[in-house]
């Protein structure tokens, strides 16, 4: 008996010990930094905030379905962490730009394809980047260079924004021979109201930060992004964890109010833009780096 109850009592020490270790774990884990790396996108977890950077600066960032799958991922990664692990995210891009928007051979790509193949394309392209919306913490997107087009887009699909002075930021389809996507046609007039949304989307106006911060584009102009960034996530990782993401949940449902259809109508109309010969046009010029001469057509 005297025996059993000393294997007993060397038991109930090791669970307290393996216990208290967890505990101290657990406790520490907001200190902790933790990486994950991918070829073309990659997180990086300090303190409860998660940076996720896009990184193909070779090609400023530029979007392509092998990025957006290795976006959806590693959002898919970070959403299954407890708010004692993730409490606020960052959003940005190596080098010197966020994002150039939607990769100019992967676009011609699909004006070689058919509509009705290129509309469920498309409504795929925009789900796997707008995944970052399923995180339940606040996403500050620090735009660091120019985040143009559906980079832009992105950006605007984040609770917050702030950007580089210098950094260009712009919805810049129809200067393509697209219709605007990625959500652009719902984020920008909840944003900054349908009559500068207007003007933007029409026109594919691009302007600094300083500009972008006075029209309410983005939260403020900041000469480094990403530290700004930091500071504000750092801010909010420092409030009650469950609360933030109770509110980030109720600002976003009413947000999203209408956001699907928008992202249907979207994807059907570039699918149906992307067989004309303005988008080869609009490609061309852009590439050649010269002002495009659409006809219509």
């Amino acid at each position: 008996m005297k025996i059993l109850l000393q294997l007993l009592q060397q038991n109930f020490c090791r669970k307290t010990m393996a216990l208290a270790f967890r505990g101290a774990l657990r406790q520490n884990m907001m200190h902790a930094t933790r990486r994950a790396f991918s070829s073309i996108v990659t997180t990086e977890i300090t303190d409860g905030v998660a940076t996720i950077t896009l990184n193909a600066p070779e090609r400023l960032n530029a979007m392509t379905v092998e990025m957006g799958e290795a976006f959806e991922a590693a959002v898919g990664e970070l959403r299954d962490l407890p708010p004692t692990e993730l409490r606020a995210a960052i959003l940005t891009g190596a080098g010197r730009a966020f994002s150039a928007g939607g990769d100019l051979d992967w676009l011609l790509e699909r004006h070689r394809d058919s509509p009705t193949n290129n509309a469920k394309i498309m409504r795929d392209f925009y789900g796997r980047f707008l995944s970052l919306r399923t995180l339940e913490v606040p996403i500050v997107a620090a735009i660091n260079g120019p985040a143009i087009g559906a980079g832009f887009a992105v950006a605007c699909a984040c609770d917050l924004r702030v950007a580089a002075p210098d950094a260009k930021v712009g919805i810049t389809f129809v200067g393509l021979g697209l219709p605007p996507g990625m959500g652009s046609t719902h984020w920008l007039p909840s944003i900054v109201g349908p009559q500068r949304a207007n003007e933007l989307i029409l026109t594919g106006e691009v302007v600094d930060g300083v500009e972008a911060a006075r029209r309410g584009l983005v939260l403020r102009a900041a000469e480094d992004p990403v530290a700004e960034a930091a500071t504000i996530a750092a801010t909010i990782a420092a409030k009650a964890p469950l609360a933030v993401r109770a509110a980030v949940r109720a600002a976003r449902l009413v947000q999203e109010e209408g956001l699907e259809a928008a992202l249907r109508r979207e994807a059907d109309s570039q699918a149906a833009a992307y067989g004309s010969a303005d988008l080869a046009e609009g490609v061309a010029a852009l590439k050649e780096r010269r002002a495009p001469a659409f006809a219509g057509v």
